[in-house]
């Protein structure tokens, strides 16, 4: 499905759910085994179901979460066969109300990753219209939640304690 979220529209699915998950890999035309995964949370409840999360880190989340960062942090044992070969996952938690009650009804997280051309976000991917004409052939809904942003979410790494921005996004992080 593709749904919108504090910052761009994006593309996901049931991250638990691996043929879902090679799908939306396909259709963005990237190779699980290699690319870096993100998945949404409704809250930081279950979070150390999916990812291993340090104190430091888990506090630092808690002061940006909800919100527009995705966080770089190891993997648990949890997560399906198709994220074992990934030492890391992206986690999201965003500030808005329609993805986080999607992932709250469904009752485990959501695969995410941004709909954009070739990491640019241009203007038809803002458009719920036209993100449904370019996308209905391909995805089982597109989720009308109004004209999305251009810019992405800030990416954090948290694998260590020495925590990096390795993307400028939206948002001000607040340690």
């Amino acid at each position: 499905m593709i749904y919108p979220t504090d910052t761009v529209y994006a593309i996901g699915c049931d991250a638990l759910n691996v043929r879902a998950v090679e799908k939306i890999c396909q259709i963005k035309g990237i190779n699980p085994q290699k690319s870096n995964l993100s998945i949404i949370c409704s809250d930081l409840s279950n979070l150390s179901e999916y990812a291993k999360v340090s104190n430091a880190a888990f506090k630092l989340m808690r002061k940006n979460l909800p919100g527009p960062f995705t966080f770089i942090l190891p993997t648990s044992s949890l997560l399906p066969k198709i994220y074992k070969n990934r030492k890391e996952v992206g986690i999201r938690v965003p500030d808005h109300t329609i993805v986080r009650e999607l992932v709250q009804e469904l009752g485990s997280p959501l695969l995410t990753t941004s709909i954009h051309d070739e990491d640019e976000i241009i203007e038809y991917t803002t458009d719920p219209e036209l993100i449904y004409e370019k996308y209905a052939h391909q995805v089982d809904v597109v989720i009308d939640g109004g004209y999305g942003g251009l810019e992405p979410s800030a990416v954090v790494d948290c694998t260590t304690d020495e925590f990096e921005i390795i993307r400028q996004g939206k948002g001000t992080l607040h340690y």
